[in-house]
């Protein structure tokens, strides 16, 4: 028999899932149709630093990929650190997207080469790791802190990835992305301080 509690969390796990699954499944769509009727043209609406037009690419530079390897190489670790965030509250995850396709494609603008152009949701995924590994840090909590460490452990390789170690690499993408986790982070830890001084100061009140 089936418990309202049991319900829930299959409720929730099917909203996951289609959120992870919905957005990777428009990745590849747009890879196939620039691949197919666009002939790779699509790539080069990327971020452009310090262009009028390059702006645009801030937005469209995590859904565009350099190839089927490329996005190949995103996909795994998008689903994975994405329901890592996933795991506490739906937001978060909208929020620490945002945040760090924000950060990492202004970081992207104001300091990449001139005659480059920056795709792929690599920003956004080392944002997805910079939040999950400083969020313990900032909620000081012992589920948040297991959570960092776990993380830490499984994927802390991935902070060469910030370093210009690999020409053809968007160090600075995964570089300012990692850094707008770390904003997201501080935010969504300030915004739980917030409410959780709020309940206390409510909860005194009732007593008086």
């Amino acid at each position: 028999m089936s418990t309202p509690q049991g319900k829930s969390i299959t409720r929730e796990l099917k909203v996951h899932a289609a959120l992870l699954g919905g957005f990777i499944a428009l990745l590849w769509a747009i890879e196939i149709v620039d691949f197919v009727v666009f002939r790779g043209s699509l790539d080069r609406l990327g971020i452009r630093p310090r262009t009028v037009p390059g702006l645009v690419g801030i937005a469209l530079a995590p859904l565009l990929h350099g190839g089927f390897a490329h996005l190949v190489a995103n996909t795994v670790p998008f689903l994975a650190l994405g329901w890592l965030i996933l795991l506490r509250k739906t937001s978060d995850l909208f929020l620490v997207s945002f945040v760090a396709a924000l950060v990492g494609g202004l970081g992207v603008w104001l300091t990449g080469s001139a005659t480059s152009v920056h795709i792929g949701a690599s920003g956004v995924i080392f944002g997805y790791f910079g939040f999950l590994l400083l969020r313990g840090w900032f909620e000081r909590s012992a589920l948040s802190i297991a959570l960092s460490a776990a993380v830490g452990l499984l994927y802390g390789g991935m902070i060469w990835g910030v370093l210009p170690t690999r020409p053809g690499i968007s160090w600075e993408g995964h570089l300012f992305g990692f850094l707008g986790g770390v904003l997201a982070a501080r935010l969504i830890a300030g915004r739980l301080r917030r409410r959780a001084e709020a309940s206390r100061r409510g909860a005194l009140l009732t007593r008086k």
